[in-house]
């Protein structure tokens, strides 16, 4: 199977996912950042998008100025969604932290939830073939980029899974007007099979040779 990860710029609409799907009809899954979609207007068009070309969608919408998870299958079913848990430590990840689809388990991580995930990711119960992490914006420092670089290996390394990460390619954390656009793939011995460190292209991975095409 073979999932195209993107690392758009914002936008209102989905027209680079809609360009994506168009550039790479071969492709089985996409993969974009945290608050790709502006508001669930645009969730619900993206579900008729991934019904029409039979894709999987893995992303994240705003509703109500929050960003929330969102899986959709490709018959245009929302088969994961949830709120982002709060980032206090105390706060343990809010479920479900995966979803079948396929006979494949796929879990979620939502941005900043990566800070958790060796903590709680104990509670999926199943084995995961691969978590996706959609994030919000890039990194706002080099110590940020490896820190979060450095629990993805952990992750894949204690849950034995691949991880698969993206930001957009602009914007940044609380306006603060530093951003590293990351996109990065975690193979399940914790060794990377690709890191992006602002290299915002377009990659598609082969989920089970682990090649990576840059578009």
């Amino acid at each position: 199977m073979k999932v195209l990860i993107a690392q758009p710029v914002h936008e209102d609409g989905n027209s680079q996912l809609e360009n994506e799907i168009k550039r790479n009809p071969d492709i089985n899954m996409l993969l974009f950042p945290e608050g790709y979609l502006s508001c669930e207007n645009k969730l619900a068009k993206t579900c008729s998008l991934a019904k029409e070309n039979n894709k999987l969608i893995i992303t994240s919408y705003r509703k109500e100025n929050k960003n929330r998870a969102a899986i959709i299958d490709p018959k245009g079913n929302l088969i994961l969604e949830r709120a982002k848990t709060p980032p206090d430590e105390k706060e343990e990840l809010i479920t479900p932290l995966s979803v079948s689809y396929k006979n494949i388990e796929i879990g979620y991580l939502l941005c900043m939830e990566i800070l958790k995930g060796i903590r709680d990711l104990k509670k999926v119960n199943k084995a995961l073939n691969f978590i996706a992490h959609p994030i919000g914006v890039g990194m706002f420092s080099d110590e940020q980029f490896n820190l979060w670089i450095e629990e993805a290996k952990n992750i894949a390394r204690t849950y034995k899974t691949m991880i698969i990460g993206t930001s957009h390619a602009d914007g940044s954390y609380r306006n603060c007007g530093v951003s590293i656009p990351i996109s990065y793939c975690i193979g399940s011995d914790g060794e990377p099979v690709y890191i992006a460190k602002s290299d915002t292209r377009t990659r598609i991975l082969d989920l089970d040779t682990k090649e990576v095409t840059i578009i």
